[in-house]
């Protein structure tokens, strides 16, 4: 017979490399990985466990079908003496239901013959009576995808417990509706639960072993089969009573109780080596990637770039490492070391003095207005030292010399959902900036409207800034954009004709302006910023020529970090398919114990 443990052990390789980026964070999860080898080896395990392939079976154990006929005593006795309700008779199983053939002894049985079932219910709000006790009211956010119960945010009094639904230790509790419903947990006390989970009173049967079979890829499967709605997915309690479970014998349980806890402990222990493991890579490339940042010179600067190029396939091995790698180099083109300085550029100061000039000339032709003037920058307000003929300058000073070149969208009742129609001048938001694309969208206002917001129209070139929650996102918009207005959640800049544009984004983009720009925005439950805090924003301005001399070397940077990111999903793709390639084919192996 093949050993378990050495199917672990010999591919040890495939577990800890199949690795994924999450798509979301749930409670109890702080993080950005998956480590979907141990994952899937966790699934395997339990797999094995429920097909009688994990532990040997021994002829001289009782028999499953003995030990149903003891569940179905103890149930008659417990509803004769008003323990439990008696249920209605769940249909008899039949063979066209049955999903893999079962191991001499075992047996199947339909999960609401295990026990005595209950749906949750929640206790009316409206009677302060009912909360605040010592009672937790456990809910489908208290429920790990590992199976671990967190303690509940409510907590219920004895009154308000006779209106809700208990479980006591050892019951089983299963969430039926939702993203995340099949996440199941043991009771470890008495505890009340809401009506969007089940529970089931084992009875004769380990509340580990009917755990293990209900977290099973199998199990799961058949609760999503059964389940109605296709957007959010529910399972009442007789359909979900109605799923089939296999039984070992007793005794068997016992065995496999025993050997799953082994090999999850050693499941714990490769995730926790894994996560060490990946931590110490991330530190290694922040420590290799911050150093690169502190040289003093652009020869040190390509020193250092040359010593790391060459570690690349060792150093940038996770999507993290790679979005550190891209945003140290935005930091680096805002810093003036990414390409070498030429003294026979003009300064940026030059530049300044020229834009100054043109509005001065333009305010006294009164074709614009004289603006407040921005304060001075301090010594204390500059971060590090530029470059020579580089110059911190304040955003508004980069705006092109005309009427609300630099703009917020209209305020407060300007602009409402009422005021819009199915074609017309396109309003520019969020969505378009955070998505990059300009065509998306379709809200627009009539002519009339427009015009009376003429003020916040976009031109082509034109550089949009997003304000509210997801702050800092550029779009720069193309010379074939659709003629239309910024909606409230924007700013937008038409920038000046001497500076580029596309390094105004890439400063945007940057590790410095963005913490200057969270570290300005404001709001209890998101980020926010305003015009006021954007014209008074500081940011390095290179010379001229260099500005595009940045833009180039950073575009042949970023196309390497993408490169190495689809490189990087190829493998991990790879590594997933050979961690469902070893489980099947170990699945399929009649001879595993």
């Amino acid at each position: 017979m093949t050993d378990v443990n050495k199917l672990i052990t010999d591919n040890i390789d495939v577990w800890t490399s199949a690795i994924k980026k999450r798509n979301s964070q749930g409670r109890g999860s702080s993080k950005k990985i998956e480590l979907t080898g141990v994952k899937k080896l966790r699934e395997f395990i339990l797999e094995l466990a429920v097909r009688g392939k994990l532990v040997s079976q021994d002829t001289n154990d009782e028999s499953a079908s003995v030990l149903l006929e003891k569940i179905a005593k103890e149930k008659a006795k417990r509803v004769a003496d008003k323990k439990i309700k008696k249920q209605k008779p769940l249909p008899a199983i039949t063979d066209e239901e049955i999903p893999f053939v079962l191991p001499n002894g075992w047996e199947w049985l339909r999960l609401g013959n295990a026990g005595s079932g209950s749906t949750g219910k929640t206790p009316s709000t409206r009677n302060a009576d009912f909360f605040g006790g010592n009672i937790q009211f456990i809910g489908p956010g208290n429920i790990t995808p590992k199976g671990q119960l967190l303690e509940a945010d409510k907590f219920l009094t004895e009154l308000g417990v006779e209106q809700s639904t208990s479980a006591i230790a050892g019951d089983l509790l299963m969430v039926c509706i939702g993203g995340s419903i099949g996440k199941s947990a043991l009771a470890i006390e008495h505890i009340a639960f809401n009506q969007q989970i089940n529970a089931m009173q084992p009875i004769e049967v380990l509340s580990k072993f009917l755990k293990h079979t209900v977290s099973t890829r199998t199990f799961y499967n058949s609760v999503i089969e059964k389940s109605t709605g296709s957007a959010t997915p529910i399972i009442n309690r007789g359909k979900w009573e109605e799923l089939l479970i296999p039984i070992a014998p007793l005794a068997e349980q016992h065995r496999i109780v025993a050997k799953v806890d082994e090999l999850m402990a050693l499941c714990d222990q490769l995730e926790q080596q894994t996560e060490q493991s990946l931590a110490a890579h991330q530190t290694l490339v922040e420590v290799v990637l911050a150093a690169l940042t502190n040289c003093d010179s652009t020869e040190d600067f390509q020193t250092s770039w040359q010593r790391i190029a060459e570690h690349f396939d060792v150093l940038f091995t996770t999507e993290l490492s790679i979005e550190k790698l891209k945003q140290t180099i935005l930091q680096l083109a805002v810093m003036g070391k990414l390409v070498p300085q030429n003294p026979s550029d003009e300064p940026a100061s030059v530049l300044l003095e020229k834009i100054a000039e043109e509005k001065a000339q333009l305010i006294a032709d009164k074709k614009i207005k004289k603006q407040k003037e921005l304060p001075v920058i301090t010594d204390e307000e500059k971060p590090f030292e530029l470059p020579h003929g580089w110059e911190w300058v304040r955003f508004e000073n980069i705006a092109k010399n005309e009427k609300n070149a630099l703009k917020a969208g209209p305020f407060g009742s300007a602009l409402k959902k009422s005021m819009y129609v199915e074609s017309g001048y396109k309003i520019y938001g969020q969505e378009q900036v955070i998505s990059g694309n300009e065509n998306i969208g379709d809200y627009f206002v009539d002519e009339d409207k427009y015009l009376s917001l003429e003020s916040c129209k976009v031109q082509p070139d034109d550089i949009l800034i997003s304000l509210v929650g997801t702050i800092g996102k550029v779009l720069i918009l193309s010379d074939s954009c659709t003629k239309g207005i910024i909606n409230p959640r924007l700013v937008k800049l038409s920038l000046n004709h001497s500076i580029c544009k596309r390094f105004i984004k890439i400063m945007l983009g940057s590790q410095l302006i963005q913490d200057e720009l969270f570290e300005k925005s404001h709001g209890s439950t998101m980020n926010v910023l305003n015009l006021g805090l954007l014209k008074q924003l500081i940011f390095p301005l290179p010379r001229i020529e260099e500005q595009q001399r940045i833009v180039t070397k950073v575009d042949e940077l970023m196309a390497l970090c993408e490169q190495l990111k689809a490189r990087l999903s190829d493998a991990q793709t790879t590594q997933l398919h050979l961690a469902d390639a070893v489980v099947e084919n170990a699945l399929s192996d009649q001879t595993i114990s």
